[in-house]
């Protein structure tokens, strides 16, 4: 009996061990982005600040004369951001993000969550030019000529 003790102990810390490697593997899977609907009022087009933060990143659509344009907001480091959403080479509207790296769905280039800068694969050339905004009521608030601004950017090598 006291043999099967210090076995059982063991065998409760491997299994401990095991599981917390599991969890950090899924802590590092890139983060779908989970698409809302943007409100636009005039020339301002808001999303609330909650969704960002209860999903860790969003996608939207804000549509213009000539055709939607995509958009991303996520929150990194205590910090909100709003970038293009758009890959132009592969055609991609939709970015994951793994850890403080923006990851392509569809080409798997890899940009700078912070800066929007390309880092590796086939579109770094395309880095995501980020949008300003305003907290007002909960809300990130953006001007509809610094989204199309930042779309015009980002479709442009460079």
């Amino acid at each position: 009996m006291s043999k099967i003790i210090p076995v059982l102990v063991l065998l409760a810390m491997i299994l401990s061990v095991a599981a917390c490697s599991n969890n950090n593997a899924q802590s590092n899977a890139p983060i779908k982005a989970t698409w809302i609907e943007p409100q636009v009022v005039g020339d301002t087009v808001s999303i609330p600040v909650s969704e960002v933060e209860n999903n860790k990143i969003i996608h939207f659509k804000f549509g213009t004369q000539d055709k939607d344009t995509t958009f991303m907001a996520y929150k990194l480091s205590g910090e909100l951001y709003v970038r293009a959403n758009v890959c132009p080479p592969c055609r991609s509207v939709g970015f994951s993000l793994q850890k403080d790296i923006l990851v392509c769905d569809t080409c798997m280039t890899t940009f700078e969550a912070k800066t929007g800068e390309g880092i590796e694969g086939a579109c770094v050339d395309f880095p995501k030019a980020s949008v300003p905004y305003e907290i007002i009521d909960g809300n990130m608030v953006m001007k509809d000529t610094d989204l199309i601004a930042a779309y015009q950017d980002t479709i442009e090598p460079g």
